[in-house]
């Protein structure tokens, strides 16, 4: 008879936390439906959302757009799709019907995902506050004229006014939220079949993203575009402003990006649990090889942070970042390449 992994829904709301906002949705969220089988790096690897781009045409906080995740949204998409799972979405035009349909989901007991800006958020401390808006919280209770927020990377639970919440569900700017709201919708169970198919079909879409891309700017090709302009930086644009471009790729790799290149670290756990689920063992040393790529990525973080810093300023100190960049790019291509390549 085939197993089925869901329990009944839960009824308490169960805050957790995790490395990265938009995998402790889907995880929280899921959960909190009777999918206790699922848990970050399994979100985030059935979600596919491991990948990398830069475009330079975009500009966030007045540098090029880079990002180690697929695009704000696809991870909570692709996971729920994977596991048969519908998803309710909505924008919104005015703040006052974002509110009363916030409002409705609250009085019906179910907790809801809303994309938010960081810069407005009070409970971040004020040197992680920047324009940035693809932040992913939880809205699940109204106490005391606030709103009970789930920030998944926050230790405990926090809240906001609906003043506060207001702002942040309608800041501007590049990815503005629109007052976005998600949640799952019909869920039902899940068979350790299909949570097989779904982590096999995660497998397949991150290393297509990686590998088969025909675009410079997208996958495990970009870290090499990414370093030719590094090594442009500097006597194009000055110190001062190369130096605040490198800060941009730093942000995005350890504030957005759960800290060194995490994502690759939260992937590596993924094809972990992949291994052990799938009864297949070469998924293993790929797990070890993008926990290389995330020891590669921090440690060159830490080579950026020396020339923002004031402290290496020459060429010679961005041509060493641009080198790494170079490698990580090489190590992913050809370690997504194998993976594509391996029977599932």
């Amino acid at each position: 008879m085939e197993k089925i992994l869901t329990n009944t829904p839960n009824n308490k709301y169960q805050h957790i936390q995790t490395a990265h906002c938009e995998n402790g949705v889907v995880t929280v969220l899921l959960r909190h439906h009777g999918l206790d089988f699922i848990n970050e790096p399994l979100a985030f690897g059935i979600g596919a959302g491991i990948f990398y781009v830069h475009l330079p045409f975009l500009k966030v906080n007045n540098a090029p757009a880079i990002a180690f995740r697929i695009m704000p949204g696809f991870i909570f998409r692709d996971a729920c799709k994977a596991l048969g799972v519908k998803v309710k979405r909505k924008k919104f035009r005015s703040p006052e019907a974002a509110r009363l349909f916030l409002d409705q989901k609250i009085n019906e007991g179910q907790p809801v995902g809303c994309q938010v800006g960081v810069f407005n958020l009070p409970y971040f401390p004020r040197e992680y506050r920047f324009h940035f808006n693809a932040h992913n919280i939880i809205v699940h209770g109204f106490e005391n004229g606030r709103y009970i927020v789930s920030d998944p990377i926050m230790e405990d639970l926090t809240s906001l006014s609906p003043e506060e919440l207001e702002d942040v569900r309608f800041a501007r700017g590049p990815l503005a939220p629109k007052g976005q709201i998600y949640f799952p919708i019909n869920i039902k169970q899940v068979s350790e079949e299909q949570l097989k198919k779904a982590i096999k079909k995660g497998i397949r879409k991150s290393t297509w993203w990686m590998t088969q891309v025909p675009s410079q700017l997208i996958g495990a090709r970009a870290f090499n575009y990414t370093a030719k302009k590094i090594r442009k930086w500097r006597d194009k644009f000055g110190e001062r402003k190369g130096g605040l471009y490198l800060a941009q790729i730093v942000r995005m790799q350890e504030e957005i990006g759960t800290g060194g290149g995490g994502f690759r670290f939260i992937f590596a756990a993924f094809l972990e649990q992949a291994a052990e689920i799938l009864g297949n063992d070469k998924l293993i040393p790929f797990s070890e090889e993008f926990t290389k790529s995330g020891d590669l990525l921090r440690a060159n973080a830490v080579r950026m942070a020396a020339i923002i810093k004031g402290r290496k300023t020459q060429q010679q100190n961005f041509n060493e970042v641009a080198e790494a960049m170079s490698e990580i790019g090489e190590l992913e291509f050809q370690t997504f390449k194998k993976l594509r390549k391996l029977s599932l």
